[in-house]
């Protein structure tokens, strides 16, 4: 991990929500719906044999959570410019899902069809382009693919073949105009940035910007802070543990700036930063995935979001699907 000069260590509050086992089994992806405090997440499974999740719509306001079932295991969901419309990456196929009617309408099948025991996980979007990754259900094989769905031409694109739980996407721009894509595949210990070439369907070579070699943690989620300069981190810890951990780092010097724990639960999935009450909110989903009974008894918030003040600057992104 790097080096760091006094982090800020902060203590994020565990909100009342989710409220049933289902829907706190693996909460990720939340994204800001507005400025006044509402964000969406997703309920990837909703339980240790369950193969099908939701998205779910969260009032910061009212603290009232709306869930929509899914027919099947969504690793991502991005809000559409369409109101009530997302687009999903769910199992091995992308499509549009309407919370209006529960419909559900593929548009690109056989995500990794060559290979067996893999679904959609992280994914973000670009323009009207999505990079999404794929994971190893048993997260053992060096299988899972990293992938560019370009939309004008209609193409599914692999730009990796050789990843195990592909979480964390980012994408930003260099100096010099060119995008550059974050990229997190969790066993590896580290975060990673390739030049992308949407045009040409292919990524650069990656430089290592953040290492977590030797800790217990692995990275999952991320997002970048509203000036694009850092990085916030949510780190998974598949045990139990007094508290787990979601961290901001400097991208330039790999700088940790601030912990922000969650007391009672270790399992950090995804940050996401949204507007509510003229600040910005750090909002953290966490999951039981992997603790035993007794484990979860050890770690009550175990599953539940958090929430926490900070000193950034609005406007954040609002991330939206030209669909």
């Amino acid at each position: 991990m790097p080096e760091s000069a006094d982090p800020l260590i902060e203590l994020a509050q565990p909100l009342s929500l989710p409220d049933t086992a289902a829907l706190r089994f693996l909460p990720e992806g939340p994204i800001p719906l507005n400025n006044r405090g509402s964000f969406s997440w997703v309920g990837i499974q909703h339980g240790l044999k369950s193969h099908t999740g939701s998205i779910n719509v969260l009032n910061l306001e009212t603290m009232e959570n709306l869930s929509h079932q899914l027919p099947g295991r969504p690793g991502f969901a991005i809000p559409c410019e369409t109101e009530n419309r997302f687009v999903v990456g769910m199992d091995r196929e992308l499509g549009f899902f309407d919370l209006s009617d529960g419909s559900w309408t593929p548009f690109c099948e056989g995500v990794d069809a060559d290979v067996d025991n893999t679904i959609i996980n992280d994914g973000w979007a670009f323009e009207d382009n999505l990079i999404f990754g794929t994971k190893d259900l048993s997260f053992s094989e060096k299988k899972a693919g990293l992938y560019l769905y370009r939309n004008r031409d209609k193409q599914l694109i692999r730009l990796r073949d050789d990843q195990v739980c592909s979480n964390g996407k980012a994408i930003r721009r260099a100096a010099d105009g060119s995008l550059m894509l974050i990229d997190i595949d969790s066993p590896t210990r580290r975060i990673v940035q390739y030049p992308l070439d949407i045009d040409g369907g292919r990524l650069g070579e990656p430089e290592v910007l953040i290492q977590f070699e030797g800790e217990a943690a692995v990275p999952d989620g991320a997002v970048l802070t509203p000036d694009l300069k850092g990085l916030v981190v949510a780190m998974f810890l598949p045990q139990a543990a007094d508290y787990g951990e979601t961290r901001w780092y400097d991208l330039e010097t790999g700088t940790l700036k601030c912990v922000w724990k969650t007391a009672g639960s270790p399992q950090n999935t995804c940050p996401a930063l949204v507007e509510h009450r003229g600040g910005v909110r750090l909002i953290i989903t966490t999951a039981i995935e992997n603790l035993s009974e007794e484990e979860q008894r050890q770690c009550p918030n175990a599953g539940r979001i958090f929430m926490a003040a900070t000193n950034f600057a609005g406007p954040v992104e609002q991330l939206r699907y030209p669909a």
